[in-house]
Parts: C-alpha cells; structure tokens; sequence
C-alpha cells in the first residue's frame, strides 16, 4: 500500500510540474530572464510550492516517525556554509542556462524531452563528481 501511495502523490506531483510549465525550459528561462522577455507566472508556482511546505514543515517539525512508520530527519542547523552558497550559485546558474532544475528534469525526462536527458546525465555526472571526489 505504501507503493502505491508514494506513486500516486509523484504522479500527481509530476502532473502539477508539468500543467504548471515547470518542465518546459523555454518557459523557465522566460521566468528568469527579467531584463527581456520576462514570463512571471511561475512565481505562482513557486508561492504555492512555498505554502505547501510551509504547512507540510509545521506539521512535521514535531513528529519523529511518518504515517508509514518511517524516522524523519529534517536539518538540526541553519548554519549557511561555503558549501551551500557554492552548490545554491551552481544551482541557479544551471538552473538558469538549461531551463530545468531535477524534479522537473525528471519529469520532462519521463515525458520523453532529449533535453531532458542532456541535463539528468549532466547532473548524474555532477552527484558523482561530489560524492566521490567532494564529499566532505
């Protein structure tokens, strides 16, 4: 049961990135471009993703187990390290250059977008690089 219910909230997730444009790059480089042709009507997007995880944290934060039994881990810092400001520039600088950050990369890439594929092998390649090479 657990299965299928992890699938579901991914697809209906999955849908929610797609109806919302999320996963067309040409639409995010459109949001990101506020010096041209500026599109802002992902900001409704992200609002809504902010609220949604708002509620979902403050109904979290003082749980220690899931609805499925499982342990939560959520971050005991705020510190904000070299790291996080390096790997937060790379992200947005990627996210901005190709028009996709991973979970709408994934969708896209399910969906069947060659530049879909470009980007998830680029971000394969750069989780290895970390883990392997970076890691701390």
């Amino acid at each position: 049961m657990k299965n299928i219910i992890t699938f579901v909230i991914g697809l209906i997730f999955g849908l929610g990135l797609i109806i919302s444009g999320m996963t067309n790059p040409d639409k995010v480089i459109r949001f990101l471009d506020i010096g041209g042709i500026w599109d802002p009507s992902l900001m409704f997007v992200m609002f809504g993703g902010m609220a949604v995880a708002f509620v979902g944290f403050k109904f979290v934060q003082n749980k220690s187990q899931t609805v499925f039994d499982d342990t939560i881990h959520l971050p005991g810092t705020t510190h904000i390290s070299k790291e996080l400001v390096i790997g937060s520039l790379l992200f947005g600088a990627g996210w901005a250059l190709a028009g996709f950050c991973p979970g709408p990369a994934l969708v896209a890439l399910g969906a069947g977008y060659k530049e879909a594929f470009i980007f998830v092998m680029a971000m394969i390649v750069g989780i290895t690089i970390h883990y392997h090479f970076l890691k701390a």
